[in-house]
């Protein structure tokens, strides 16, 4: 029994591991359309396509698949275009929500996450009720076989060097450190991160919470579950919320 319940966890981790690349994927096909519909297909003139495909790069999208989607954007192939939609919610205990979704049919989306929403204690919120809780802030998460070695704590030279590219704060644990900075350092902090050999796990901008919201272990509960139906639906790219643990 033992060894079927090890193969099982091993299977479903997988999956969840496949269905998280799988979304990576979309996301920056997605975006890197947008991009090159409203800035054109050249790297070299499109700056923001540019730091799209390096950024796409980085996570392992195939360059099928980035190929594709510029060509989409620029028109040489068909389909319906693309566009970016954030929608401001509350949920369980009055947690805070911004929602950042890709989406070809806004009605779908709409209605989508508005049943997400009401079947896991959330509701849509009025416009700039909610956008002025949060910062538009640079975000880099990466990972390293040294943290481990050295307990969570990054040397002084790997701190001072992120301080001189532009991080504004450092958490850091045993695994993983995150780094935060204005909207245009994050790229030149992932780059040294990855020249000091950390797996980048995730880099690009984010809403950060200027104030959190402590809510207690059942409502972290709801809001756990908010989030992760959330995440499944394929339109909806970044969950961000105030809420914390209390």
């Amino acid at each position: 029994m033992s060894g079927h319940s090890k193969w099982h966890n091993i299977r479903v981790k997988k999956m969840a591991t496949d269905a998280r690349r799988g979304k990576t994927y979309t996301k920056y096909a997605r975006l890197i359309e947008i991009a090159a519909r409203e800035g054109g297909g050249d790297l070299s003139s499109n700056v923001r396509l540019r730091t799209l495909v390096d950024s796409a790069k980085s996570e392992s999208v195939p360059n099928a698949n980035i190929d594709r989607a510029i060509k989409k954007g620029t028109g040489e192939t068909k389909g319906d275009a693309m566009q970016e939609l954030v929608y401001e919610a509350y949920g369980p205990g009055g947690a805070a929500f911004i929602l950042e979704c890709l989406t070809d049919n806004k009605n779908r989306t709409l209605s989508n996450v508005k049943t997400i929403l009401g079947k896991n204690g959330g509701h849509f919120a009025a416009n700039g009720s909610v956008m002025w809780m949060f910062e538009r802030q640079g975000v880099v998460v990466a990972g390293s076989e040294k943290l481990k070695v050295e307990s969570g704590k990054l040397s002084e030279d790997i701190e001072l060097g992120l301080i001189e590219y532009g991080a504004d704060d450092i958490q850091q644990n045993e695994e993983h450190v995150r780094v935060f900075s204005d909207l245009h350092a994050w790229k030149k902090i992932r780059d040294f991160l990855k020249s000091k050999n950390f797996d980048i796990v995730s880099a690009g901008l984010e809403y950060i919470a200027k104030q959190t919201a402590p809510l207690d272990a059942a409502a972290m509960e709801k809001i756990e579950a908010l989030v992760t139906a959330l995440e499944e639906d394929d339109d909806v790219s970044e969950v961000h919320t105030n809420a914390v643990q209390a």
